[in-house]
């Protein structure tokens, strides 16, 4: 729990639970957004998913259907922490954590608000996105084989972290600077192939209408070449008002520091919308 430092003995405050993009840990980006947003006044809720350093799970197998299962179960839990006025509850998500808070948000009515911040939101389309057509149909014999591993020998094939999610060079250079943070050594992990599977069948952009009247904010860097600015742009055409739109002047993770002048932009931007949102 991250508390701002006026919190009052017996005050219950409004709560945003920021979450971690593709292999992020609570240390890095949620912990980032909670050092600003807990100065606002809100409270805070970082974790790590399961199987990513001290959570429990299988290390490596790493499904998006299990991380909305993850986000809810924090829903609760920080629904029930005293510091929490619990009928005001929301959700940030970063990077492939964005399509995950908009499916939580549009299948679980405690979550007040959602901010879908850097995210691709519909898997197959984002996938066939940033690979060449040869790398796609070396991509689908994976997914192919890989299903029918978990099924015969029960287990998925473990592998560099990157077969499915490749990064920018942009994006790879920041996390090379930032990803030593973990407590247990190497990281990233190898990861299952099963990621594959679950990229490919997860939308977020067909429940996203489910979330009105609740409101929802896209924000998005201009210059994202992990995850192209035309996901947000579609995703936000298919979501209902209210709904805000906002252009971050960068690209994915190039402006994620505590003093960047994009960040505390992003910051302030948030900040207004959950004010309103949550009041």
């Amino acid at each position: 729990m991250y508390l701002p430092d006026d919190l009052q003995a017996g005050e219950r405050r409004p709560c945003v639970i920021p979450n971690s993009g593709y292999l992020g840990l609570n240390k890095i980006y949620p912990a980032l957004f909670a050092r600003s947003i807990t100065k606002a006044g809100f409270v805070c809720l970082g974790f790590d998913y399961r199987g990513f350093e001290k959570s429990e799970g299988r290390p490596g197998y790493c499904l998006l259907e299990n991380e909305v299962v993850d986000i809810k179960n924090a829903v609760t839990f920080a629904s029930v922490q005293p510091e929490v006025d619990p009928a005001r509850i929301g959700l940030i998500g970063w990077g492939m954590g964005a399509p995950i808070v908009a499916k939580v948000a549009a299948e679980d009515v405690r979550v007040k608000a959602v901010a879908a911040l850097n995210g691709f939101y519909d898997g197959k389309r984002w996938l066939k996105l940033v690979h060449s057509y040869v790398d796609w149909l070396k991509l689908k014999r994976l997914m192919e084989e890989d299903r029918v591993r978990r099924v015969i020998e029960g287990d998925s094939k473990y592998d560099n972290p990157y077969v499915f999610y490749p990064l920018d060079p942009s994006t790879s250079s920041v996390w090379n600077d930032i990803k030593n943070v973990s407590e247990k050594g190497s990281y990233p992990p190898p990861i299952a192939h099963a990621l594959g599977e679950s990229i490919m069948n997860f939308s977020a952009e067909k429940v996203v209408a489910q979330i009105s009247p609740r409101p929802i904010f896209v924000g998005h860097g201009k210059d994202n070449a992990l995850h192209p600015i035309d996901e947000a742009l579609s995703f936000f055409e298919k979501a209902r008002e209210p709904k805000t739109l906002y252009l971050i002047d960068g690209k994915h993770n190039d402006f994620m520091f505590d003093d960047h002048p994009e960040f505390k932009k992003l910051v302030g931007k948030l900040v207004e919308f959950f004010n309103n949102a949550l009041k």
